[in-house]
């Protein structure tokens, strides 16, 4: 595999993970910070980063924009649930977000 084909296989993959969190608007954010470590704004932000770092304008709303499928405001006032006391313990006994 050429570096070209790798990219191409790497960027299809972060596709095909955006398109799945845009469908499993279920999975609430703090369930894929206590199971996995990273959720939806995490993945945002990562994408906000690279963008920085590679001199491109993009904002967090953009960036969030873009892993949720809609405005990030938007999303929570659809989907987003408040969070259990066992999913708050849960968060604070975890991994710092980020």
């Amino acid at each position: 595999m050429n570096d070209q084909q790798r990219l191409e296989l790497e960027a299809a993959a972060f596709r095909r993970l955006v398109e799945h969190f845009q469908t499993r608007t279920d999975v609430q954010n703090i369930d894929l910070m206590n199971l996995a470590g990273f959720c939806r704004n995490c993945l945002s932000k990562w994408y906000k980063a690279a963008a920085d770092d590679r001199g491109i304008e993009l904002s967090l709303d953009q960036a969030r924009q873009t892993v949720y499928g809609m405005p990030y405001e938007q999303w929570k006032a659809q989907y987003q649930k408040e969070a259990s006391a066992e999913q708050q313990t849960a968060f604070s006994k975890g991994h710092p977000h980020g």
